[in-house]
């Protein structure tokens, strides 16, 4: 999608709140809902509406005063936004417990990626199929990315190797990595590339934090 000059000034917060508004979305559709107001959207995702109007107007709007939203349109209109529409294709590397989950699950299809394979070099699970993906050796990587247009890696190897399979795929012209390695990889490493880490252990760790201060 050719981004035009008033979404690349868009600020990194609005870009954060965009995923809710997709699942809310989609909710609203699984609901068969035709239309939505700002205010009831904002009690939905607990934001005020005012923040909605703010977010959307980024964007171009997409509301109408007396009418609110019309669900599949605004739907759409982010969906194009955050790239659902593109058919980006990508790859797993480490094919462990994590690796064999993530590609088992709906996250990758409900938002309009494929993952195409896995890759690991444990020899006892190479050769296995995850839902119809085959787990192929590690040395292989390089000639499937070459025969195959893959936008995005999923690294959930161990982390230190983490290190090695980012420059590996970049290398390779991989332009997106979603790490869920332990070990903070840099965009800047790797330029072009674009960079988003998941660690689970600090989501983990925050929660009991609260807890804790809760009970204090």
């Amino acid at each position: 999608m050719q981004k035009n000059k008033k979404e690349t000034a868009v600020s990194a917060a609005v870009i954060k709140r965009l995923p809710r508004y997709f699942r809310y979305l989609r909710m609203l559709l699984n609901e068969n809902k035709l239309r939505v107001s700002s205010n009831e959207l904002a009690d939905m995702m607990n934001v005020t509406a005012s923040q909605i109007r703010q977010d959307l107007n980024c964007f171009g709007g997409f509301g109408q005063q007396g009418y609110g939203y019309n669900v599949t349109y605004l739907y759409g209109k982010i969906s194009e936004i955050l790239g659902v529409n593109e058919n980006y294709q990508a790859i797993i590397v480490g094919a462990g417990r994590l690796g064999q989950a993530l590609a088992s699950s709906p996250v990758f299809t409900k938002r309009g990626v494929e993952v195409c394979a896995l890759f690991d070099k444990n020899p006892e699970i190479i050769g296995k199929e995850i839902d119809g993906r085959r787990i192929l050796d590690i040395s292989e990587l390089k000639e499937f990315c070459n025969e195959n247009l893959i936008d995005i890696a999923v690294l959930t190897l161990p982390s230190d190797h983490a290190d090695e399979a980012a420059k590996l795929v970049a290398s390779i012209g991989i332009k997106g990595i979603w790490n869920f390695t332990s070990k903070e990889i840099s965009a800047s490493d790797y330029p072009g590339v674009t960079v988003q880490s998941v660690h689970m252990g600090d989501s983990l760790m925050m929660l009991c934090y609260d807890l804790r201060s809760k009970d204090e």
